[in-house]
């Protein structure tokens, strides 16, 4: 059985996955971080990003991801792309993929004992207008734009999930503290 990295620092792990790591997983990370921050529950939620490829390794987030997200408020320094490791099945609690391809890519690493629920971003939006987050690292800017509205309004969808799950254990706790 995988034991659990920085336990102790977060309640809940969240890795958001792309191909390369560079646009729209990036993205989601510093979307919902900042959707987090604003929550009050940085303290109780861990959030990273990696691609199933190893093609960016190291590199920032692409230039149009970082500006859409700086049009919007959103920083993105500090993050670099990195390739998912078969350890992230036992310290993430959500691996949020952005397409079905990868989807498809992380069902056939996590090993039997993993601890991560998979999903699709978009199975978080209110009312998806896709199945998935399409890849706008060959369009324009509008590309870069849809890509974060679409994080956004997802984000927002898994953050409730996650504050109600929060908020369960706290009741949990405090009733068996009684």
């Amino acid at each position: 059985m995988f034991g659990r990295k920085q336990k102790d620092v977060a309640d809940v792990a969240v890795l958001f996955v792309c191909m390369g790591n560079i646009c729209r997983s990036p993205t989601a990370e510093a979307v919902f971080r900042s959707q987090v921050d604003a929550a009050g529950l940085s303290a109780r939620i861990r959030i990273d990003s990696a691609g199933t490829h190893a093609y960016h390794v190291g590199s920032s987030p692409d230039q149009r991801s970082q500006e859409t997200a700086a049009g919007r408020g959103i920083s993105m320094s500090g993050q670099r792309a990195r390739r998912i490791r078969v350890e992230d099945f036992a310290e993430f609690d959500y691996i949020v993929a952005m397409d079905a391809d990868n989807l498809s890519i992380l069902a056939d690493l996590e090993p039997e004992a993993a601890r991560a629920t998979l999903s699709l971003m978009l199975d978080h939006h209110p009312e998806p207008p896709f199945r998935e987050v399409p890849d706008p690292y060959y369009g324009g800017t509008r590309g870069f734009e849809q890509v974060f509205d679409l994080v956004d309004a997802a984000s927002a969808g898994l953050l409730d999930q996650i504050a109600a799950r929060l908020e369960a254990a706290r009741e949990s706790e405090s009733e068996s503290d009684a």
